[in-house]
């Protein structure tokens, strides 16, 4: 099988954290027209999310041709590096006090995957890879049927003989990059969280197999992107109507520092809009020696992290796991080791670990019960995944209430 570059776990811990640009959170109930007025009065020649509404996978221009961009829907500006002295007055000005609620550094994020070298217990059959096992997807009668859910990642092959007939929608938001997945994580991703009940090779790896595919490329195919390009892929799911976002990306997090409250407010206000949004816990650990805290944004309280476990129902080496008081918790579990799915062609299929792995796992899974409770809203669907969870041994810190299951 040929190797795929992806980037690997580890090699996020070392990796380049901030981009030099910063992000503005303004309050809600503040118009637009204002933004840009107290922005103008900063130096700051801001550009909003409307104006690229017609190829919003353009707005990377706006930093090019000015100093940032406002997200209207999120309540959230980004403001170009080497502006220091229009931030400052922004964010601290007299006029700014009722309509800026603060800033924060912008991070680099990445994918979390690497190739797959374990020992199994749950075994893949001729029918089922284990995961689907493990979650007892397969002895659900419910498809994630007219659900949508939202992939940010690294785009997919929507070629791929086993999307062939599905509801596929994309969009790419990396600059002079396609759609198209050169980098094979996101395509797995797309074929763990909606793939087929049946593939091409004769095995189930897929959870919501009738789920409506929107597949946003926010890394490139070198599998790193920025907040910018997540807030720009959130913002599309959420015009698109999407019930779920998943995000098997992060940025790593060091002990003691604190979640982004800009990326936690704005979850919090999506899952008041009934949208809710799973990310991978991370991959920096190492046990038994080294636990790292949950990435970002999944440490946010209102983003659900998903840590990953192995085929023996043990949290896998590498995931990361819940050490702040408050936010940077692991919410539920899922395979993570050794997964089977789909990658673009010609190769088709190939194992991958990470908890990038686990969390389209938990999405799909959402799917289904928003299937199984159509009424259900944003927090309800949390809260059933999160209780219908499968108790294992292990802290709760690892693998919070435990494996996702699917309803029946």
């Amino acid at each position: 099988m040929k190797k795929r570059k992806l980037l690997t776990i580890g090699t996020t811990a070392h990796a380049e954290r901030f981009t030099g640009k910063q992000l503005i959170s303004v309050r809600k109930g503040t118009t637009t027209r204002s933004v840009h007025s107290l922005a103008k009065n900063a130096s700051i020649r801001m550009a909003s999310s409307s104006d690229f509404k017609a190829n919003p996978e353009r707005f990377e221009s706006a930093f090019r041709d000015g100093d940032g961009i406002y997200f209207e829907r999120l309540g959230i500006a980004v403001v170009n590096e080497r502006m220091e002295e229009g931030i400052q007055m922004l964010t601290t000005g007299a006029r700014s006090r009722n309509a800026i609620a603060g800033a924060e550094p912008e991070r680099y994020v990445y994918a979390l995957a690497k190739r797959a070298s374990a020992v199994r217990r749950f075994t893949d059959t001729a029918q089922h890879t284990w995961g689907i096992q493990a979650t007892d997807v397969m002895k659900s009668s419910f498809t994630g049927k007219g659900v949508r859910i939202a992939i940010l990642d690294t785009g997919v092959d929507d070629k791929h003989p086993d999307l062939r007939g599905r509801h596929i929608t994309t969009k790419s938001f990396i600059n002079r990059e396609s759609a198209m997945d050169g980098n094979g994580h996101g395509t797995h991703c797309v074929g763990v969280s909606c793939g087929h009940q049946q593939s091409s090779s004769g095995l189930r790896y897929g959870v919501a197999s009738e789920a409506e595919i929107y597949a946003g490329k926010v890394l490139s195919n070198s599998g790193r992107g920025s907040d910018r390009g997540i807030l720009a892929g959130i913002q599309w799911a959420m015009d698109n109507k999407c019930r779920i976002i998943s995000m098997s990306l992060g940025s790593p997090a060091f002990e003691g520092e604190p979640y982004s409250r800009i990326y936690d407010e704005m979850a919090a206000e999506l899952l008041s809009k009934n949208i809710l949004l799973v990310a991978a816990a991370g991959n920096e650990s190492d046990r038994p020696g080294m636990m790292a805290p949950v990435g970002h944004p999944a440490n946010c309280p209102s983003i659900m992290a998903v840590g990953a476990i192995d085929s023996k129902l043990n949290v896998a080496s590498f995931s990361c796991c819940g050490t702040a008081i408050r936010g940077g918790q692991v919410d539920v579990a899922a395979p993570g080791v050794d997964i089977f799915s789909s990658v673009p062609r010609p190769d088709l299929y190939e194992l991958m670990d990470g908890t990038s792995m686990a969390t389209p796992f938990v999405a799909g899974i959402a799917a289904l019960v928003i299937e199984r409770y159509p009424t259900a809203n944003a927090h309800e669907v949390w809260v059933r995944v999160v209780q219908t969870a499968r108790r294992l041994h292990g802290a709760s810190t690892d693998i919070g209430s435990g494996l996702a299951q699917a309803p029946r």
